[in-house]
């Protein structure tokens, strides 16, 4: 691990940020011009698409694909962000697998509020399943707020009588709404991203008012995970969402389910978008590449 990596990128994530409230227009135009700095593997190919009824980009690697499909849900609080936001961590695990993925562009809030992006991300794995491609081929993987569109899609796909996909694959997600757990606080001031008052605003715009004392949007302290996929979850000690991981993780292992906690030291929020930049980001990937491949049955 190289710590002059890391100090550089905490150094780098902790420049002034704009000192009057922004809009959700400017929130978004800012998330959209910070992820686009991030580095994309060269030769990947991406085509539009529409899934689900929604809009959503196919990723495929620049050789041989391999049989399987990575659906993946891109990050953003729940209203920033898009599939080409998420496009460095998308097009590096199809890379790394060889393994198509499609990333679907859910409906954001405000406009959109919960359950909106859980519908349309459970929508797109309906079709997926309806075109003939079997569970077992399928793995969801999304960071942040798409790492909890992951987990929920899973929960609803199962309530729905729909098979469970073949595994879940997270990066730094966002599992637990009520913000109970200790990283909350014991992790103020390490995490160059977020504080607590923070997730205030986007909470309200994405719940609407609605209890987040649900398994939908807290599934690491309400989900019932019976019959739950394999899941592979990533975070870094540097993040206020930490316990998210490591309370689901919990839930997950008191369920039966086979789950992997992988926490890195000293790595901020959804540090697997930092290829390149950081040695981490870059082992991280090849873990989740691994994991995805010797669970998919195609």
């Amino acid at each position: 691990m190289s710590r002059e990596q890391r100090n550089k990128l905490d150094e780098m994530l902790r420049r002034p940020n704009p000192a009057k409230p922004q809009t959700v227009e400017e929130m978004r135009a800012n998330f959209a011009a910070m992820m686009a700095t991030m580095l994309v593997p060269a030769g990947v190919r991406t085509t539009p698409t529409t899934i689900g009824n929604r809009p959503g980009v196919i990723v495929d690697p620049a050789q041989d694909t391999r049989p399987g499909i990575i659906l993946y849900f891109h990050g953003g609080s729940y209203i920033m962000g898009s599939p080409y936001t998420a496009m460095s961590l998308t097009a590096s695990l199809v890379d790394k697998t060889g393994i198509r993925s499609v990333s679907l562009d859910y409906r954001l809030a405000p406009e959109h509020p919960f359950p909106a992006a859980l519908e349309d991300a459970l929508a797109a794995y309906r079709e997926l399943l309806d075109n003939g491609a079997q569970a077992s081929s399928i793995v969801f993987a999304g960071d942040s707020a798409g790492g909890g569109i992951a987990v929920s899609t899973c929960l609803m796909a199962r309530d729905a009588g729909l098979p469970m996909p073949a595994a879940v694959v997270t990066f730094s997600p966002g599992l637990d709404k009520t913000h109970s757990g200790a990283s909350m606080d014991s992790k103020m001031g390490l995490d160059p991203f977020f504080i607590r008052e923070g997730f205030a605003l986007t909470d309200e715009m994405y719940l609407a008012g609605q209890d987040p004392n649900h398994e939908l949007v807290s599934p690491a302290r309400f989900a019932d995970l019976t019959g739950f996929p394999p899941i592979l979850l990533q975070a870094g000690t540097n993040e206020l969402l930490l316990d998210d991981s490591t309370q689901f993780a919990d839930r997950a292992r008191a369920a039966g389910v086979d789950v992997i906690l992988d926490v890195t030291a000293d790595v901020p929020h959804v540090f697997q978008a930092f290829t390149g930049m950081l040695d981490e980001a870059d082992q991280a990937l090849d873990r989740a590449a691994l994991f995805i491949t010797q669970h998919l049955r195609c």
